[in-house]
């Protein structure tokens, strides 16, 4: 069932610098035996995913960043939930979501066990593998690593960019005020740990040795066509908005890399 594999590593294009990200909600393949099991109204679109952060920071390894990138979308299997019991369940909580981010059922055939087993197995579990070997790799390199998880939202909040870092469990003050300072440098309103306090991956990669993390939540409305989010369609990536909004953003990476190279 999972012919492609489940994630790309960007590795750096120049001189590496202490930062990984992870982009675990931007992949969209569905495998067609888990499209055939949703209910009809969720064939041909599910909302609330990550629509097009791969491309949006495709930018970053020419900034020294090694960048990790889910192929699979988070309703196969949601990579920012723990693989724990019940593996089916809330679309906030649980690893499989069996409703949508509004609460509407998913599934008029319920995943087996088995099938949900293969999503953790075949996707859930070498994502995380390979994200743990690259702080480590980056931690033996620079004695310490910096995690940004991206991502990206909608919804009844309104700020532009959320950042959370477990309510300050996850990274020091220097990490949170330094990609807090980059986008309020090119004009954006930031929000610290303001319903997005970060997820499992910042929370679970912030206790590990040499690590500190941070989750980084990007408008949708401050990149994508406002026009097309109204619509039950993915919105495209090749619009002005999206790009005038990635050039917005080349110089917000340039300081976060150019700070904690510096103060790390």
């Amino acid at each position: 069932m999972f012919e492609t594999a489940p994630f790309r590593v960007y590795p750096p294009t120049v001189k590496p610098c202490p930062i990984v990200a992870s982009i675990p909600h931007s992949g969209l393949v569905i495998p067609d035996g888990i499209i055939n099991a949703l209910n009809a109204t969720y064939q041909n679109f599910l909302p609330h995913q990550d629509w097009h952060l791969d491309k949006f920071y495709d930018g970053l390894p020419n900034l020294g960043i090694t960048v990790l990138v889910a192929a699979y979308s988070r309703y196969v299997v949601d990579l920012n939930r723990a693989a724990k019991a019940p593996f089916l369940g809330s679309f906030w909580q649980a690893a499989v979501p069996r409703q949508t981010a509004y609460n509407k059922p998913l599934y008029r055939i319920t995943p087996s066990r088995q099938t949900i087993q293969d999503r953790i197995t075949q996707v859930y579990q070498p994502y995380h593998q390979a994200l743990e070997r690259l702080l480590q790799e980056t931690v033996d390199q620079f004695g310490y690593a910096y995690l940004l998880d991206l991502h990206s939202f909608a919804g009844p909040i309104q700020d532009q960019v959320c950042l959370g870092n477990g309510n300050g469990q996850t990274c020091s003050d220097v990490l949170i005020s330094t990609v807090d300072s980059a986008f309020s440098s090119q004009g954006y309103q930031v929000a610290r740990n303001h319903v997005f306090n970060g997820g499992y991956i910042t929370r679970h990669y912030g206790a590990m040795p040499g690590v500190e993390s941070l989750q980084i939540e990007f408008r949708y409305h401050n990149y994508l066509n406002h026009d097309q989010l109204e619509q039950d369609d993915i919105p495209d990536w090749d619009v002005p908005e999206f790009h005038q909004a990635k050039q917005n953003v080349q110089p917000v990476f340039n300081h976060i890399v150019t700070m904690l190279s510096d103060n790390a």
